[in-house]
């Protein structure tokens, strides 16, 4: 992949465009989780050092291209700010006149938030006639939104025909991570993938399997395979109607050398309460009343060894129920395990999507990892082996020095 960085780039008094992703938690008007802004912070960083002018731009929740108050950017200024340490100012519309002046009105090194995007029907059209409108006040692009760039938009891809384009110290460093893991990993490559449902991650596995040369298993997911196969699993969540497409997911896998490590044993409850009475069984000795609520510890030690030989470890979901205590336990052992050995430098560990930042931030492991995507869909949709556009939007302009 070839995608632009601003590591060479004349900044000083360039107005930079930068798209970051500030769809953070909120209530009652205050941010509750600062993540996706402190992900910002090192290219606001770079380009208020280099004398540039930057201007922010982001979607919050899904205003259907209507304003709606409940539903401004307004808040997170604030907070940015107690975060940068720096003003944010921030404007009521994200084009048009308002814009204009807000941005007029900037110095070196100023930093101005706009309104949300999706107030404007043209945004998640990809309208050209936006994106034009909101280049105007501008000289170059910076996509740090990666976990917006699976959307087609006219923030993640119009404006990226419209300047010169680059990717943000965010977008960098998740583009470089997902690489290495996936493109030019050092083998032996494991994959953990866990989740309840196996008909979200048909796409997913097959992608994988020819990447890795082992995949374990786990989660709800893994009721359906082991179902496949012809053992019992009681009463537990299983998509029985997917039993044939989990048979051919295992066919793949053995045609493609890629080893499968599916549960060999189970921990079962009739009940996902932490008081439930539990027990570890075999594979296929549930009863009919009994729930698979966790890989057993035969089944955690196959998945630790497996760690041991690998050198690169892409993970995606939770092993069990990981927010029911004691269902948590092969989910903490195996990335406790990860973590370990990455920290001795022996594994490039990456995970990301879905549950799986939870499950390690619960492990207290996560900043041990090689890299934890925040991106969501956008994580999912590349290990999918999927184009994202706004990634090939960067890409396309990784020959263009400027107009």
């Amino acid at each position: 992949m070839t995608f632009r960085t601003l590591d060479h780039v004349q900044l000083a008094a360039k107005r930079a465009m930068v798209r970051v992703d500030f769809n953070v938690p909120m209530h009652d008007g205050k941010v509750t989780d600062d993540t996706r802004l402190r992900a910002a912070l090192p290219t606001i960083d770079l380009l208020r050092r280099a004398g540039a002018e930057t201007i922010l731009i982001s979607h919050f929740d899904r205003p259907k291209g209507k304003c709606v108050p409940s539903m401004s950017l307004r808040p997170v200024a604030a907070c940015l700010a107690k975060l940068l340490g720096a003003p944010v100012a921030f404007a009521n519309d994200c084009v048009g006149p308002v814009a204009k002046a807000a941005v007029d009105a900037m110095g070196t090194g100023d930093v101005l938030l706009l309104e949300n995007l999706r107030f404007h029907p043209g945004e998640e059209a990809n309208d050209a006639a936006f994106a034009k409108e909101l280049a105007e006040n501008v000289d170059l692009y910076v996509n740090d939104a990666f976990s917006a760039a699976h959307r087609a938009h006219a923030s993640t891809v119009g404006l990226a025909h419209l300047l010169p384009a680059y990717a943000g110290e965010d977008m960098r460093r998740e583009l470089e991570a997902l690489q290495a893991a996936l493109d030019h990993p050092a083998h032996p490559v494991l994959g953990v993938v866990g989740g309840s449902k196996v008909s979200t991650k048909l796409d997913l596995l097959r992608n994988l399997i020819l990447k890795l040369d082992r995949l374990a298993i786990g989660g709800g997911m893994a009721n359906t395979f082991l179902f496949a196969q012809g053992w019992s699993v009681g009463a537990s969540r299983c998509e029985k109607e997917l039993a044939e497409a989990a048979r051919d997911i295992m066919l793949f896998a053995e045609k493609h050398a890629c080893e499968l490590l599916l549960p060999t044993d189970v921990v079962v409850a009739e009940q996902a309460e932490p008081a439930s009475p539990t027990r570890v069984v075999e594979r296929g000795q549930v009863s009919d009343t009994e729930c698979i609520f966790d890989v057993g510890p035969g089944t955690v030690r196959r998945v630790l060894a497996a760690i041991d030989e690998a050198n690169t470890l892409i993970w995606n979901g939770p092993l069990g129920v990981f927010e029911v205590p004691p269902f948590d336990k092969a989910t903490l052992a195996v990335a406790r395990h990860a973590a370990e050995r990455t920290k001795a430098g022996k594994l490039v560990a990456v995970a990301g999507g879905g549950d799986t930042e939870a499950a390690l931030n619960a492990a207290g492991v996560a900043s041990d990892f090689t890299f934890v995507s925040t991106a969501g869909g956008a994580f999912l949709e590349w290990m999918e082996g999927k184009v994202l556009p706004g990634v090939a939007a960067l890409e396309g302009q990784a020959q263009i020095d400027g107009r």
